[in-house]
């Protein structure tokens, strides 16, 4: 701490010091003083509960989209379910404006005029990350279920099986190893987009950093702190994931 003192005097003085000076002090107050890191800390908790958060409600999302299109797009001629038709067509609508539109117009959306009236901004972000990554991997997911035979659906339903039991237990389980790679591509874009709920107060890590910016006057070093701990959040991400497609593999060659 008087080692930190000492050197930020003579920064502020003007005189002459090392780069590893600047670079202590400049760490040392974005980072420890005032315990500046756990404001980092609470900033992560937020990115972490908005990303699962919204990661479930994507999931979700994608999959009962997938599912109805895919339906509807292998019904048989002349056997045309107007039920699938119309959700369809309300699907195709969702999948469109939000792939669309740009995320920061719905964040401000949501944030400013669907919920104006609300203060847990985590909570309206998460709900606007998780409708947007909905549309994006319900193209993944309809693309993977599209990609198996479609005599394994036939083969299923010659079986007693009905069309939802068939996707559970059939198709469903095939698709996801095929666009496994696509799917945690969107999870790790989902988890970097979290830093865009800043702007309607959400306050996870990218708020964190500007709150400490604007206390300290120095830019550079919080938001590359910020930018260290994004890389590691993504590098543990791609590591799980990386785990899970081993499992996988190793599943299929028993």
């Amino acid at each position: 701490m008087e080692q930190y003192t000492a050197w930020k005097a003579l920064i502020t003085s003007g005189e002459a010091v090392s780069a590893w000076q600047k670079f202590y002090v400049y760490f040392y107050q974005a980072f420890l003083e005032k315990n500046r890191w756990q404001q980092y800390l609470n900033g992560v908790g937020t990115t972490l509960y908005v990303t699962a958060l919204a990661l479930i409600l994507g999931v979700i999302l994608g999959i009962i989209v997938a599912v109805v299109r895919t339906a509807h797009d292998q019904q048989r001629p002349g056997h045309r379910n107007p039920i699938l038709g119309i959700l369809d067509l309300i699907f195709r609508v969702y999948v469109t404006v939000i792939r669309g539109t740009p995320m920061m117009v719905q964040l401000l959306i949501m944030g400013f005029v669907v919920f104006a009236s609300s203060k847990n901004f985590a909570l309206v972000g998460a709900l606007t990350l998780g409708i947007n990554s909905g549309a994006y991997q319900a193209e993944i997911i309809r693309g993977g279920l599209m990609s198996v035979d479609a005599g394994q659906m036939e083969a299923s339903r010659s079986l007693g099986l009905n069309y939802f039991d068939t996707m559970r237990f059939v198709i469903i389980p095939q698709a996801i190893k095929a666009i496994l790679p696509a799917l945690g591509n969107e999870f790790i874009v989902l988890l970097k987009d979290t830093s865009l709920i800043s702007v309607i107060g959400g306050k996870e890590l990218l708020y964190a950093a500007r709150a400490i910016v604007s206390r300290t006057y120095e830019a550079m070093y919080p938001f590359l702190i910020t930018a260290a701990i994004y890389l590691i959040l993504v590098m543990i991400f791609t590591w799980l994931l990386g785990i899970f497609e081993r499992r996988l593999r190793t599943s299929d060659r028993r």
